[in-house]
């Protein structure tokens, strides 16, 4: 009796360790899913907030482009103006140059 006693223990203990392993195994999987689902998550936030960045990026080089746009429009109009202005003072001293420098050129010294 005592021998069937010990086998019927051993065997409980065989279905303990059997049960005790399905359960570490079944936590062991959902401890997997669960890293699997999070880098899914990780993954798709990190793809929203570089789309964000994109479009946020995308519109500041538009604003920038507009805006530089109206700028290299002013920065003409001032080149011209600031062209024009020294062609005309060019023309008014330039007899006065020229004076200058034939005077200096056919003055001779001793």
């Amino acid at each position: 009796m005592e021998a069937n006693r010990g086998q019927g223990g051993i065997q409980l203990l065989l279905a303990a360790e059997q049960e005790a392993q399905h359960i570490v195994n079944a936590a062991r999987n959902a401890k997997l899913a669960r890293l699997k689902q999070a880098k899914e998550e990780a993954e798709k936030e990190i793809a929203e907030f570089r789309a964000q960045m994109e479009r946020e990026f995308q519109r500041k080089v538009a604003e920038s482009s507009g805006d530089s746009g109206a700028n290299v429009k002013r920065l003409e109009v001032e080149t011209e103006a600031k062209i024009s202005h020294l062609k005309s003072e060019a023309a008014r001293i330039s007899p006065d140059v020229v004076h200058m420098l034939l005077k200096y050129v056919t003055t001779v010294k001793n």
